[in-house]
């Protein structure tokens, strides 16, 4: 435990005060470290009024008060750095340190941007190295998109500025701008998160943030049962591209993984513990080393293919190939779900509607991680399943699966 005392060191009538600060290291040595503030004061103030009680001097008593203020802002200043600063780290040198942050501290305006679209520049900025390149380019089109609001409304937007009316007005805007709801929820939950970003740094943000939200449209969770992946097994195709993309379609199913990493798996990458056969590889988004068990299934599209893995193909390509895929499959069975479609002929301007749709329509690349969550979960204990999803939490991982309170109720009946 550190504490802070103050001293009047000097012969002369008036000085600046000392300052000390007394701690006792892990070990049990006592240290001790001086510095001189800027508060100056005369002698006869410091060793006859400064403590003197129940004066009657109305000039004498707002003195002390005004001193008492600033040794106490100086004292609070001090500790609070030491608490937050190993003790090995302190000295002479650091005390005087705190002693110039104290009287001359970095301002907030100066140092982080107030408007909402350069302090968009600062966040990515600062996350660059922590954060994926596509949640990078994805807060890209974020700001593209309040750069056009911008220009629209006239008006310069600030970090305090995103408030209940904002959110309203944005929200129209990308309604009219013919952007969905779920859409719209997100891009609102990200600017948000730049607030929160900035809150963080001691900027002022508007106290009606925590209720900036969006009311999502409830669709369900498309994924591909297992007696689905298996109509998919069984379909005849005659083409060597949808043949490869429907392999890689299964074992998606089958390890759960983002296409970004699916794509880069190989026959190297596969290690055998205890007989068993592991894939070992590090996650595109996240930079964590994963290392996930070879299911039954991938071990038979593998040992079809003397060991190796499908041929890797662009995401873009895979999206339409294993739509085709589930369309020979006979995924025809009606589902509401979002698909992307054009706004009007010939406008080539695409957004998501939410309608409803041939289940092979709604297919893309992510369905395969969907499908390992769900339809193992219950199978295998859901700490495992986060662990190979990379959720998280729970929740954020039954949210994902779609799963409901009466649905998790209507499981828990299984154990009565």
């Amino acid at each position: 435990m550190a504490s802070v005392n103050f001293l009047y060191r000097s012969i002369k009538n008036n000085a600046p005060l000392n300052v000390r600060l007394l701690f006792r290291t892990k070990d049990g040595v006592d240290k001790v470290y001086g510095a001189k503030t800027k508060l100056v004061v005369s002698k006869d103030y410091w060793l006859n009024l400064h403590l003197k009680k129940n004066t009657r001097d109305i000039s004498i008593k707002n003195k002390q008060i005004e001193i008492g203020n600033e040794l106490n802002n100086i004292e609070n200043h001090i500790l609070s750095a030491f608490e937050n600063t190993s003790a090995l780290g302190v000295d002479k040198s650091w005390l005087t340190n705190q002693l110039d942050i104290y009287y001359n501290p970095k301002s907030n305006e100066n140092e982080y941007p107030t408007a909402i679209l350069k302090y968009y520049d600062y966040f990515i900025e600062d996350k660059k190295n922590s954060i994926a390149k596509q949640t990078i380019k994805n807060y890209g089109v974020i700001k593209s998109l309040l750069i056009k609001y911008e220009a629209s409304r006239r008006r310069q937007l600030h970090v305090k500025d995103i408030d209940l009316a904002f959110k309203n007005d944005f929200q129209n805007f990308c309604m009219s701008e013919g952007y969905s709801t779920n859409y719209i929820g997100r891009l609102v939950y990200s600017i948000k998160a730049i607030c929160t970003h900035a809150k963080f740094n001691g900027l002022e943000t508007s106290h009606q943030l925590e209720r900036v939200k969006v009311r999502e449209e409830k669709v369900e969770n498309i994924y591909l049962s297992f007696e689905e992946i298996a109509k998919i097994e069984a379909c005849e195709l005659e083409l060597d591209y949808l043949v490869n993309a429907r392999d890689w379609l299964v074992i998606s199913c089958y390890v759960g993984q983002r296409v970004s990493d699916l794509m880069k798996m190989d026959k190297t990458k596969i290690r055998v513990e205890n007989g068993k056969k592991l894939i070992e590889f590090t996650q595109k988004k996240t930079g964590k080393i994963m290392t996930v068990p070879l299911h039954p299934k991938v071990l038979d599209i593998l040992d079809k293919r003397e060991g190796e893995f499908p041929r890797a193909i662009t995401s873009q390509n895979y999206n339409n190939y294993i739509k085709t895929v589930c369309q020979e499959a006979g995924l025809n069975e009606k589902v509401r779900g979002g698909k992307k479609v054009e706004t009007f002929e010939g406008s080539k301007k695409f957004r998501k509607k939410i309608d409803e749709y041939e289940k092979w329509e709604l297919v893309s690349s992510h369905i395969g991680r969907r499908s390992f969550a769900t339809n193992f979960y219950g199978q295998i204990p859901t700490s495992y399943l986060i662990y190979i999803t990379g959720h998280s939490t729970e929740r954020m991982f039954l949210n994902y699966i779609g799963k409901s309170n009466k649905d998790l109720a209507l499981e828990i009946t299984n154990y009565f």
